[in-house]
């Protein structure tokens, strides 16, 4: 007996991950502002103006999810105003603009490039770190912010920590450096202007840093020859020369260059930094490369000024994080997740990754990704860590929900140490890690060239091989307080005939004939020791069946299911 209840297919149409809504909060800032104002805030006319002026025929406007309910009439005003400034010089040259819609901070060339764009316009939030391939003009917006009440504030937290003292004694040097979110640059002039006042009537006067953000930017492969005139500081309680040399010492981590041709940040050039902004991945980040810095914040929204330094995050920061180095030191399989394929250097850095890994015979696989999410990670079982190469405001993950530890490249460099000795120094930016590594490299080679041909220098290659000499040798975990063997791969073997176990051997075919896998698969030694391999293979155990034709139609309706029949039956009838 047949149920008269047709049959339902076993998956769903998918109509849920269409129709799922995501919680965006819009940035209402410029939605009741006058046609002027809003084309002020959004800098219609200079973006217009640098359109035309650079001759960009395609250009792709980036906006993040809170800013795109406002893409559509700022695509049309831009395309208005573009008009109005062809026609006056005579131009008769299209110009196409595209929308992308896009919530990461770095510029997504990539989707651009997919409209053979030669210009992005970036909306909103934004890392600034260099591009590789496209120019750019970032539109910041205008975020309210009353400067009194920042000055004010701050000045209340400073001169709690700085009491006044006997004036005859001589007091330290203070130099402040200003940073902010970038979406209050237009008022960053009256910020330093009202800092400089107040802090000059100090004894001695504290000068006050800042490196202005540009807002335009050239790709990697034009700057490379510019860096100096990219991003020029402003100085103001020092000399022309003074102020040259600060910004040397001083590279802008807001700033459009981040490149190796800026030295290092010398904390001795300034020791205190104040950030006007609210939380965010950027302050972080500051946190995390000034540690020996004080730090004061100011939130323009809460209008509360705080000193970060004695609340203690950011050692807190600086514990998590060589927790996650502790990890990676015990791994012997990594991942190389690239997060970016738009930043500058990332491709080198990678291979810098890759040889690193291979000196210390490690497994490296290089997985590309987009966004993060544990999901994705834990389907790569076999790897025990994962290096993020990222831009500066997405490297650092917190990885709670993560089957696998999260590790910046820089992290990765201080793992990889025969000694490990951590000073908190930290590095984000790819320029300065490639610099460092090359600096590196240079030293060892010009140590091997004065060893060659002494008994150094052949004590020195035979302590160099020692750890692969005893390959059995235990290795201490700090982690789990327990040695353990650590694995090799790429290493040479003494005897390529010795099959080391036989998980190695494999059957090739139906002939019976043996391969064996390759001493250096983590992918294939992790199979090995999987229970479940996959389905059942049964070869020669079943007699091949007669070739039928298969079922037509779609998974969540076959053309003979039931349900199918029964609908086209009451079409053709009501046909």
């Amino acid at each position: 007996m047949t149920s008269s209840t047709p049959t339902t297919s076993f998956s769903a149409s998918g109509e849920d991950a269409i129709t799922q809504s995501i919680q965006v909060i819009p940035d209402t800032t410029a939605d009741q502002l006058p046609a002027e104002e809003f084309d002020a805030f959004y800098e219609i006319e200079r973006t217009s103006q640098e359109i035309v002026k650079g001759d960009y025929q395609r250009v792709a406007l980036q906006f993040p999810d809170e800013l795109l309910h406002d893409s559509v009439p700022i695509y049309r005003h831009l395309k208005g105003r573009i008009a109005e400034l062809d026609s006056d010089s005579g131009s008769t040259t299209s110009r196409e603009l595209y929308v992308l819609a896009d919530t990461s901070c770095c510029v997504d060339e990539v989707a651009a490039q997919h409209v053979n764009a030669d210009l992005v316009v970036h909306y909103g939030y934004a890392c600034m770190t260099l591009t590789s391939r496209l120019p750019v003009i970032y539109v910041f917006g205008r975020k309210e912010i009353d400067v009194d009440k920042c000055i004010t504030e701050f000045m209340n937290v400073f001169d709690q920590d700085h009491p006044v003292q006997d004036e005859n004694a001589e007091q330290p040097k203070t130099t402040l450096l200003l940073r902010h979110d970038v979406a209050y640059t237009h008022a960053a002039d009256a910020l330093v202007n009202g800092l400089r006042q107040t802090l000059s009537k100090y004894s001695p006067p504290i000068s006050v840093t800042y490196n202005p953000i540009p807002s335009t930017s050239q790709p990697a492969s034009s700057t490379l020859k510019q860096t100096s005139t990219a991003t020029t500081s402003k100085s103001i309680g020092h000399s022309s020369d003074q102020a040259n040399q600060l910004a040397n010492q001083v590279p802008p981590m807001d700033a459009v260059d981040s490149s190796s041709s800026q030295a290092e940040v010398d904390f001795q050039a300034f020791n205190t930094i104040l950030y006007v902004g609210g939380e965010s991945l950027g302050l972080t980040n500051l946190l995390m490369t000034n540690s020996t810095c004080d730090i004061y914040t100011y939130n323009p929204v809460t209008h509360k000024a705080l000193h970060e330094s004695t609340t203690g995050r950011t050692n807190k920061l600086l514990m998590r994080r060589y927790v996650a180095v502790q990890k990676a030191k015990d791994s012997d399989v990594f991942g190389i997740l690239v997060g970016t394929l738009g930043v500058a250097s990332y491709l080198p850095l990678i291979s810098h990754i890759r040889r690193l890994l291979a000196r210390k015979q490690k497994k490296s696989y290089t997985i590309s990704v987009g966004k993060l999410n544990p999901a994705k990670l834990a389907n790569f079982l076999e790897i025990e860590c994962f290096v993020l190469v990222a831009c500066p405001e997405n490297s650092l993950i917190e990885d709670k929900e993560f089957l696998r530890p999260i590790v910046t490249p820089y992290e990765l460099e201080v793992a990889m140490q025969a000694e490990q000795s951590w000073t908190g120094r930290y590095v984000l930016d790819f320029e300065r890690l490639l610099a460092n590594a090359r600096y590196d490299e240079e030293q060892n080679e010009t140590k091997k060239s004065k060893a060659n041909g002494t008994e150094g220098g052949e004590a020195g290659e035979r302590e160099d091989s020692g750890a692969e000499s005893d390959p059995d040798q235990p290795v201490f975990s700090v982690v789990t307080g327990k040695y353990r063997h650590a694995k090799r791969y790429g290493g040479k073997s003494s005897d390529p005939l010795v099959i080391e176990g036989s998980s190695s051997l494999i059957l090739r075919n139906q002939d019976s004939q043996l391969s064996k896998l390759p001493t250096d698969s983590a992918a294939g030694q992790f199979l090995q020791q999987r229970t479940y391999q996959g389905l059942e293979v049964r070869r020669g155990m079943d007699a091949p069946s007669v070739l039928e034709q298969g079922r037509s139609g779609i998974a969540r309706g076959y053309q003979d299911d039931r349900s199918h029949q029964d609908f086209e039956r009451s079409s053709n009838a009501s046909g």
